[in-house]
């Protein structure tokens, strides 16, 4: 399954207002996560799929991971879920 937050699996975020949805687009687009916004002024506002993402975006490392040598195969401590040779190893040679 897609990260959320990402062009595969958008984050879905309900609101009332246009004012509301300008500002949640706005937060979006400055931390890159991919969102659809509707606008349904009848409904409750649910942004669960928000708070999910802001939880998610606070990589903690603990004091052993941070002294531990990253080979490879390692998952990437950027929190991209990608593998440490497909993400950031690349970056670090160019």
């Amino acid at each position: 399954m897609a990260k959320l937050g990402t062009t595969k699996r958008p984050a879905i975020v309900r609101v009332q207002t246009e004012s509301r949805a300008e500002e949640i687009m706005d937060e979006c687009n400055s931390k890159g996560w991919k969102v659809i916004v509707g606008l349904e002024p009848d409904k409750p506002e649910d942004i669960s799929d928000l708070n999910k993402l802001a939880k998610k975006s606070v990589v903690t490392i603990s004091p052993i991971e941070r002294f531990r040598p990253l080979s490879g195969n390692n998952f990437c401590p950027c929190g991209s879920g990608k593998k440490y040779k497909k993400c950031c190893q690349q970056k670090e040679e160019i």
